[in-house]
């Protein structure tokens, strides 16, 4: 039976990190995938392996890793648009996710505060791409963006890993942690959207 456990470990680690590594970046490119409950519901499976506290680690390294680089990628590619006359459809992606009230509040921060913005946005919900909008109509260089990046990316693993952990506490059946994680992550995600449609017009 412990052979068998083990055996079916090591295949879901064989196939969960690399998954997961795909997934994140590829969230990061396309901000459509719900890539913090990914990273929550990973830390949870990873809670009740026999590998932790080693697995969790990994979770964190592949998630934050696959975070900068997909982050990275589409800096790269909104910064082709922006020197290309015609733009990109990367570029226009990323117009069309940020309304012209946060994309002036991204440039207020980056004003004030410089890239230290970016690991605030990475932690609020929908912050992201107004603030990696503002780095490009500022003509931030693609290294500074990532000295910038870096620390949001390890931020932002570390607070979903964290919500995965706390929820794999919770219940001894992974399964368990793994919704609570995800509702979780789901309910940060969608809340300042709620709050938007239900707060009073000015």
């Amino acid at each position: 039976m412990t052979l068998w456990q083990d055996a079916a470990q090591g295949t879901q680690q064989a196939v969960g990190y690399p998954a997961l590594f795909v997934l994140v970046a590829l969230g990061a490119l396309v901000p459509v995938i719900p890539t913090g409950a990914l990273v929550s519901s990973a830390a949870v499976v990873a809670f009740h392996q026999r590998a932790f506290p080693f697995g969790l680690l990994l979770v964190f390294a592949v998630a934050s890793l696959a975070a900068f680089l997909g982050d990275l990628a589409l800096y790269w590619l909104g910064r082709s648009g922006v020197r290309s006359r015609g733009g990109s459809r990367w570029l226009e992606r990323l117009r069309g996710r940020a309304t012209p009230e946060r994309l002036a509040q991204a440039q207020r921060r980056l004003d004030e505060h410089g890239v230290l913005v970016l690991v605030v946005s990475r932690l609020v919900p929908a912050g992201r791409i107004p603030v990696m909008l503002a780095c490009l109509l500022a003509g931030l260089p693609l290294r500074r963006f990532a000295r910038g990046d870096g620390p949001a990316c390890l931020a932002w693993a570390g607070t979903y890993g964290l919500i995965g952990v706390l929820g794999g506490s919770l219940f001894s059946q992974p399964w368990k942690g793994v919704a609570v994680a995800v509702g979780v992550t789901l309910l940060i995600s969608g809340a300042p959207a709620l709050w938007r449609r239900l707060r009073p017009a000015p």
